[in-house]
């Protein structure tokens, strides 16, 4: 009997435009749900159906090895389409590989606060219940009324405490666990014989609106805070200049000069970082008085320029040599092999989503969704803050 669990993301959201790969909690969106399903010993494989060429760039950058992909159908990915529509949107087009006793775990992506203890915990409560479906609930605790003025849970003139007070079962919509072949007698997500797996009551919570985002975010790191990269460690901050505080294009002027495209709120980011005391600097393959120019308007506290061959890992430790600090301090952000070194050293590394895949393999190494020049250390900053408050 295998598991596949099946993760469902458009780029269609209308309400948070793409967020599925919007940066949360300094990953983007899908990444938590993938990483937990990634890491669940029960779970077989991950499917990945969605419509979005972003969002497979996205997921393909995690390197995970349980994950695939699958390219939904424009049907599918309406505004009208159902979650049970692209399930059968995959089972009839790719699921021949899988018997009626195979399992089907339904992932939602807008749960990031799902760990790989719930799903492992749901997946062995499924197996020993002898259900034929289960979905994930929270208890919840609130008292019911009617919109006639009849209390529906509780008797008022006896409240209970809530302490002593059982609550109803509630819905969270983080997963759903079924059988194929009761998926494919009933059409629907949950049928026959339903059992009920409890999450923690803050899982309730789904992201469709900004401020559930916001909530989410702080929900995240009160309860799993060994989760999140600790940001607060950052006392330096580095960047490359090609590919990440540019867009990596070469242009030249009719004169012959060369040109560079810098993008405005990388610097502001760089100046909010400074504002923070945290120092920042450039360290750069190239050796233009372009990058010279743009550190001195941005006040930066370093600049390493001409870095080739190792040169850049030698330019951050004699950095940290001169400022009292360790590697594992250092934030830094390339896009390159020649980044390779380095990155595999600091304590915090990052890169466009646009980077090379040898840099995208790096263990730990955090991909934004922006590409470079278009705002990347900028997103990076965002992040970090986030993480210090």
């Amino acid at each position: 009997m295998a598991v596949v669990a099946f993760v469902p993301v458009r780029g269609g959201s209308k309400s948070i435009p793409l967020k599925n790969i919007r940066n949360f909690c300094g990953r983007p969106l899908i990444y938590w749900n993938l990483k937990a399903l990634e890491e669940a010993p029960e779970v077989d494989h991950v499917v990945v159906a969605t419509d979005s060429p972003q969002i497979r760039e996205v997921v393909e950058s995690f390197a995970f090895s349980k994950v695939l992909l699958f390219d939904r159908s424009a049907e599918s990915a309406s505004d009208t389409a159902s979650t049970e529509t692209a399930m059968f949107d995959y089972l009839d087009r790719d699921g021949s590989r899988w018997t009626d006793k195979d399992v089907f775990v339904l992932a939602q992506a807008t749960s990031p606060l799902t760990r790989r203890e719930d799903f492992s915990g749901a997946l062995q409560h499924f197996s020993e219940g002898g259900f034929d479906s289960l979905l994930s609930c929270v208890r919840f605790k609130r008292f019911f009324w009617t919109a006639d003025g009849q209390s529906k849970n509780y008797d008022y003139r006896q409240r209970p405490r809530r302490q002593d007070f059982d609550g109803e079962w509630m819905e969270n919509g983080a997963f759903y666990v079924s059988t194929i072949a009761a998926i494919r007698a009933s059409g629907l997500r949950i049928s026959g014989h339903i059992g009920l797996f409890e999450m923690p009551e803050y899982t309730a919570i789904e992201i469709d609106e900004e401020d559930d985002w916001l909530m989410a975010e702080q929900l995240m790191r009160k309860h799993q805070p060994q989760l999140l990269p600790d940001y607060t460690q950052i006392r330096l901050f580095l960047t490359d200049v090609d590919g990440v505080l540019t867009d990596a294009g070469m242009y030249y002027s009719e004169e012959g000069d060369e040109l560079k495209k810098f993008n405005t709120r990388d610097g502001m980011g760089l100046q909010l970082l400074k504002a923070q005391g945290i120092k920042t600097g450039i360290v750069t393959s190239e050796d233009t008085r372009m990058v010279d120019r743009r550190f001195k308007k941005l006040g930066l506290d370093h600049l390493y320029q001409g870095k080739k061959h190792g040169g850049k890992l030698a330019a951050a430790l004699d950095i940290c040599e001169k400022e009292g600090l360790d590697l594992s301090q250092v934030a830094y952000i390339g896009d390159d092999v020649n980044c390779l070194e380095l990155l595999s050293r600091v304590g915090f590394p990052a890169c466009p989503a646009d980077a090379v895949d040898k840099v995208k393999a790096i263990p730990g190494i955090r991909v934004f969704t922006k590409k470079g020049g278009e705002g990347v250390v900028r997103e990076y900053v965002e992040a970090i803050l986030a993480g210090r408050t």
